[in-house]
């Protein structure tokens, strides 16, 4: 997944790029509104987080610019405004997202794992196949072999995003906000829950849910490649 990142905080830059590439991101980033503009024009990127406040050009001339480009990237904006007119504001700019600093990098990557869930997808990209077992982003629906398995809606959401993030040790807190955001925690137990009741749902039907649990940090899916 190809990122850019356009933040003039050279400290926050460095720290986002480091955590982003862990994650597995590619990430190209600058501190400049103009040459951010240029690179997002020129580039290949699936999703941009953006600073409001930047020096040459702002955020929002940058991302109103873009838009009428047609470039189709999903953007993330950042900003240390928090009234409701500026969210109001940047969204009608046309970004997918808003984040006020400060903020938590659990919930930046949430919020990003969310923005890879929308916008236009490929066929291809609406199924997340592995082994014999078949992940309908679109429908919501999970099939094993020709069985439809009936799991109810955390259940596929803890399932959609460890199956996006396959070969990633996804934490309990980080599956917690991609469930009910952060401020309504889904303790690790109740995780464990609907990680049993999915299994058993998948194991009913004669196949295996290649979930594992890496013990102290968290949740993984091993691609099959």
């Amino acid at each position: 997944m190809n990122l850019l990142l356009i933040e003039d905080s050279v400290s926050l830059r460095r720290s986002l790029k480091v955590g982003l590439e862990n994650l597995g991101f590619t990430v190209d980033e600058t501190g400049d509104g103009s040459e951010g503009l240029s690179m997002a024009l020129m580039g290949e990127y699936d999703l941009m987080i953006l600073d409001i406040m930047l020096p040459s050009l702002d955020g929002l001339s940058l991302l109103k610019t873009l838009r009428q480009q047609n470039k189709d990237i999903r953007v993330l904006l950042l900003s240390a405004k928090v009234q409701p007119d500026d969210r109001v504001l940047g969204l009608l700019s046309g970004a997918d997202d808003y984040l006020t600093k400060p903020f938590s990098f659990d919930e930046l990557h949430a919020r990003l794992l969310c923005l890879m869930r929308r916008g236009t997808l490929t066929a291809s990209d609406d199924i997340i196949a592995l082994d014999a077992l078949a992940l309908n982003l679109q429908l919501k629906t999970l099939t094993a072999g020709a069985i439809s398995i009936d799991l109810t809606p955390n259940e596929f959401k803890i399932i959609e995003c460890l199956f996006s993030n396959q070969n990633k040790v996804i934490t309990a807190e980080k599956l917690s906000t991609y469930l009910n955001g952060q401020y309504d925690a889904v303790s690790k137990n109740a995780i464990e829950a609907h990680l049993s009741s999915a299994r058993k749902k998948v194991r009913a039907a004669g196949y295996e849910l290649p979930i594992q649990t890496k013990r102290g940090f968290g949740y993984f899916v091993k691609s099959a490649l």
